[in-house]
C-alpha cells in the first residue's frame, strides 16, 4: 500500500511538476513569440525606411535632372537677352550715326533674330521646369506608413 501510494503521490507530484512546468514552459515560448514579433516589426520598419530612402533617392535625381535641364535652357535664354540687348545697343548707336545708311538695319535684324532665340529658348526652358514633379510617390508612401505600422493596410487603398 505504501508503494502505491508513494507511486499514486509521485505520479501526482509528476504531474504536477509537469503542469507546473508546462506552464512555465509555456509561459517562456510566450516571451519567445513577443520577442520574435517584436525582432520581426523592427525588420520590417527598418526595411521600410530603407525603402522610402532609396525612393526618395530615385526620385530626388530624376527632378533633379529636369531641374537642370530647365535651368540649362534658362541660362540660355539669358545669354541670348544679352545679345539682344548687345545688338539692340549697337543697332541704334549704328542707326543713329547714319541716319542715312543702312547699315544700321543689318545689326536690328542680328537684334531680332537673338531675340527670337531668346523667345524659345525661355519658353522651353520654363515647359522643363512644370514637368517637374517632386517626390509624389514618396510622399504618398510615407503617408500610408502609418496605417500599415497599426495593421491596418486596408485603409490605405
Amino acid at each position: 500500500m505504501s508503494q502505491s501510494t508513494g507511486t499514486t503521490s509521485g505520479t501526482a507530484t509528476g504531474a504536477g511538476s509537469v503542469r507546473l512546468g508546462g506552464t512555465a514552459q509555456e509561459q517562456h515560448d510566450d516571451r519567445a513569440s513577443v520577442g520574435e514579433l517584436f525582432s520581426h516589426v523592427t525588420e520590417d520598419i527598418s526595411t521600410l525606411i530603407r525603402q522610402e530612402v532609396a525612393l526618395a533617392k530615385a526620385e530626388a535625381t530624376v527632378s533633379a535632372k529636369k531641374a537642370g535641364k530647365g535651368a540649362g535652357l534658362l541660362t540660355g535664354a539669358a545669354v541670348a537677352g544679352h545679345f539682344v540687348l548687345l545688338f539692340l545697343s549697337v543697332a541704334a548707336w549704328w542707326g543713329l550715326g547714319t541716319l542715312i545708311g543702312n547699315r544700321g538695319w543689318s545689326a536690328v535684324i542680328v537684334a531680332v533674330v537673338w531675340a527670337i532665340v531668346a523667345a524659345v529658348l525661355a519658353s522651353v526652358g520654363r515647359k522643363q521646369l512644370k514637368q517637374v514633379d517632386g517626390l509624389p510617390q514618396t510622399a504618398d508612401t510615407v503617408k500610408q506608413a502609418p496605417n500599415a505600422l497599426k495593421g491596418k493596410e486596408e485603409l490605405n487603398r
